[in-house]
């Protein structure tokens, strides 16, 4: 029987007469654990208790100092024996600016379970719950995947207050909306929506909240965990939400319009809704000149269409179209494929399934020697498959520019997005040569024209177009000219300006 059936069905609320029994409720509950430390408390002559936490959750030596501290006072027992009201004595005792009065042995085990203290009193029917936790978290760090080069270091943590704390340093916004929810049976996960009640259109926060409410699962470990959720149901390798580490970035988003989601435990945060073309867009491009900024931006996009196009485009010229190449190159190329056993396009499924092996083996094994193996891997894989005859160097060459050109997204998750195209045009090139390739590319658009990201086309402003959004797309205008709002945003507010 589960904790939940056990307190709805054999358990009672609190009612005031024997704070021992109740105690002895918690911890049947509780299935006795050996850190559930419950101290008696005798303050007066007709006032006695007990102190209940958990002492890998909660502030041990806190509760010793701000709460059994106080209630140890000679005086207390004198103005105990003075008032009708024991509740409230006991109440302006305790230095806290925040506490709870229940009675319900639901709420005192979720308290307890979140490091909370009970004070639970003989003659009183409510139990008050003090917010005594202690978390124990990393200290915030620089971001371990979006590294960064010019522009603020700070990345999120697993501790959701810090995180909190880390997006009102830079927004000190009195419209700066906060929503919490709860999620997950067993874990019971706070999830906080994050938007800005002056910018973020009614529609997209609805709906991001319908959908937030509409979750139903037992656990919640990540952040991944909503996102399948809460993501536009689609069979597609693009995702429709943004993940990032970076507070600066979710504070970016959220100026302009967009609406976010902080999951306790997970050190990356949600955004929504995005566009296929905010995927090459790096939070450094706000932190340089503008001229440089698009420069990188068109940079991202070649290196995509390196990483999705090349291995693809080299199956087919060499095994439909070799035509198409000059003749000293293709007797150069001819000569390196002389005596290779396998055709074009199991030679370059290899290398790349190989180079995929190392990848991952370099990500899984111990950081000190992850690295280190992954490039001696690759390198020495690389030349002798080459002595042996098995592949061509140009192949090689072919592989390490595709692999290169694949971290060059500003976002891992598109980086993969990138890798699982690579294979799809290498089938299709296999195949039909450059015909399949041609057809790859036009269900590639289709497929992105047909994507909705909370409601907003996965393609926007190109289609449908919005020329006035172009100014911060593909080309990264001066600070001085981009003095709107996307209108692919929604906001409610069209220009910027100045309260």
């Amino acid at each position: 029987m589960s904790v939940r059936e056990t307190t709805e069905s054999e358990y009672s609320n609190y009612d005031g007469k024997n704070p021992e029994a109740f105690v002895q409720q918690i911890a049947g509950v509780l299935r006795n654990p050996p850190d559930l430390v419950y101290r008696k408390l005798a303050l007066s002559t007709e006032v006695s208790g007990y102190c209940l936490f958990i002492q890998t959750l909660a502030d041990k030596a806190g509760i010793e100092q701000s709460v059994l501290r106080f209630l140890s006072e000679p005086s207390l027992a004198c103005e105990l024996e003075l008032s009708k009201n024991a509740l409230d004595v006991i109440e302006s005792r305790i230095p806290f600016s925040s506490i709870e009065v229940t009675k319900e042995l639901k709420q005192c085990i979720r308290g307890l379970l979140n490091g909370h203290c009970l004070l639970v009193f003989s003659s009183m029917s409510q139990i008050l719950v003090l917010d005594t936790s202690k978390s124990a978290h990393r200290n915030v760090t620089e971001p371990l995947i979006e590294s960064t080069v010019q522009g603020p270091a700070e990345g999120f943590t697993e501790d959701l207050a810090t995180n909190i704390s880390l997006l009102r340093k830079r927004i000190k916004n009195a419209h700066f909306c906060i929503e919490q929810f709860v999620i997950g049976t067993e874990t019971e996960t706070k999830v906080n929506l994050l938007y800005l009640g002056n910018l973020a259109p009614e529609g997209v926060v609805d709906e991001f909240r319908n959908r937030i409410h509409s979750i139903r699962i037992d656990s919640v470990l990540d952040s991944n965990y909503i996102e399948e959720w809460i993501q536009d149901k689609t069979m597609s390798p693009f995702s429709t939400i943004l993940d990032t580490e970076r507070p600066d970035v979710v504070a970016s988003h959220l100026l302009e319009g967009r609406v976010g989601v902080l999951v306790d435990g997970s050190p990356d945060a949600l955004i929504g809704p995005i566009t296929f073309f905010q995927l090459f867009i790096s939070p450094e491009d706000y932190y340089q000149r503008a001229d440089i900024a698009t420069l990188l931006r068109w940079l991202r996009v070649l290196s995509f269409l390196m990483a999705v196009l090349i291995p693809a485009l080299y199956i087919a010229v060499v095994s439909y179209h070799q035509e198409l190449l000059p003749h000293s190159l293709l007797i150069s190329i001819a000569a390196q494929r002389e005596g290779v056993p396998f055709p074009a396009i199991i030679e370059a499924l290899v290398m790349m399934i190989t180079f995929e092996v190392l990848h991952e083996a370099g990500l899984r094994m111990p950081r000190v020697a992850g690295q280190t193996i992954s490039i001696v891997g690759a390198l020495v894989l690389g030349q002798a498959a080459v002595q042996a005859g098995l592949v061509s160097a140009v192949m090689v060459i072919v592989v390490s520019v595709t692999a290169i050109s694949n971290f060059v997204a500003p976002t891992y998750n598109f980086g993969i997005t990138q890798r699982i195209l690579q294979f799809f045009y290498m089938i299709l090139a296999g195949t039909v040569g450059f015909y399949g390739v041609l057809c790859g590319v036009l269900f590639t658009v289709v497929h992105l024209a047909s994507i909705k990201s909370f409601g907003v086309p996965y393609l926007t402003p190109i289609a449908p177009i919005t020329t006035s959004d172009w100014k911060d797309i593909l080309v990264r205008l001066p600070r001085l000219w981009m003095n709107s709002y996307p209108r692919m945003n929604r906001t409610k507010k069209k220009r910027r300006s100045n309260p």
